[in-house]
């Protein structure tokens, strides 16, 4: 008996390792069908909405969400990597006239610091010169090797891969979307009954999770929208309305936020002279972020069902493990611990 029960310790073991080894050399080569399959998922409960409100088949009301889906990634696309990269390019361009630009503020900022220090000792004059200097230095070195000419042509060539795995992607979303009801039958046959209703439950809560924190983006962005309207009709009411709308697309979509576009405008703005003008968009860049940090946590709780201190704490544990993508992360783990916590698969009923 005992001999039985290590021999089936074993083989799970050895089972668990050969589906670690094959995940690791697997999954990075298969980022695209994980994406889509992830999407197909998230993006079943809108097609049985579909079916039915309109009483669709699954292949029309499958075909219509894809239809409207592939034109907002094409869209997304054509803005991401035509107009930013061409953007990108253009500043590459430019760089040493506004590296001499810099320079010339910065001999500017010389002669204050020389006026305001004059009456400090010799070694504090010296010390806080020098610090200065090299701190310029590196801004400039960091600047040029972030808008280097060849890097970013180098990124360009890899645009052709990255546009045949959104092609497998698109491809491979599709055919999850139509056969996902049949892949969750082959799945939910391996499992036991009580498995397949935990399993049912934790994916009910994900998906909730997910359309809650999509509803908490767009409202979010509405009120940066506005504040940014506002405010850019103090700063600069020519473009206000016009860049008020892409502040607001771009808040839209997460991780990225308002301070995409103002950040590079205001250092614009900067290195052309307009101090004052800068310093305004700054401002509002600040703004902007403060409201998003300070809402955004209260808003996402209330629509993926967690109180605000939590999904803070989430936030931000998420944004120091995993960066950027960890303000997403972060909450999901913990929506996912509740689930399992609520389904018995994690237990933990104990006093100290």
């Amino acid at each position: 008996m005992n001999r039985t029960i290590a021999r089936k310790t074993i083989f799970r073991t050895l089972v668990i390792i050969g589906l670690i080894i094959a995940g690791y050399f697997i999954i990075p080569v298969s980022v695209p069908i994980i994406l889509a399959g992830i999407t197909a998922f998230l993006l079943e409960p809108i097609v049985m909405f579909f079916k039915r409100k309109w009483k669709m088949s699954r292949k029309i009301a499958v075909a219509v969400i894809y239809l409207v889906s592939a034109v907002f990634i094409s869209v997304m696309c054509y803005f991401t990597i035509t107009q930013l990269m061409s953007q990108i390019i253009s500043i590459s361009k430019q760089t040493p006239y506004y590296i001499s630009k810099l320079s010339d503020m910065w001999l500017q900022m010389q002669g204050h610091i020389s006026q305001f220090t004059e009456d400090f000792p010799t070694e504090v004059r010296t010390s806080l010169q020098n610090t200065t200097s090299d701190f310029v230095k590196k801004v400039e070195e960091s600047f040029l090797s972030f808008f280097n000419y060849n890097k970013v042509t180098s990124f360009l060539a890899e645009i052709p891969s990255l546009f045949i795995s959104l092609l497998v992607y698109m491809i491979a979303l599709f055919l999850f979307m139509l056969d996902l009801p049949k892949l969750k039958r082959i799945v939910y046959k391996y499992l036991k009954p009580t498995t397949a209703n935990k399993m049912k439950i934790i994916t009910t809560r994900l998906k909730d999770a997910f359309f809650g924190f999509m509803k908490a983006q767009v409202l979010v962005s509405f009120i940066i929208g506005a504040v940014a309207l506002i405010g850019l009709f103090i700063i600069q009411p020519k473009y206000a309305i016009t860049m008020a709308i892409i502040i607001w697309i771009i808040d839209v979509i997460p991780f990225l936020g308002s301070i995409i576009i103002l950040a590079p405008w205001g250092t614009y703005h900067l290195l052309m002279g307009h101090t004052s003008l800068a310093i305004k968009l700054f401002i509002l860049a600040t703004i902007l972020l403060i409201i998003r940090r300070t809402v955004e946590p209260k808003v996402m709780g209330a629509h993926i069902g967690l109180s605000p201190l939590p999904t803070l704490i989430a936030m931000f544990v998420g944004l120091q493990l995993f960066g950027i993508v960890g303000l997403l992360i972060g909450p999901f783990i913990i929506i996912l611990y509740f689930a399992l916590k609520e389904t018995g698969i994690i237990k933990l009923n104990f006093k100290i």
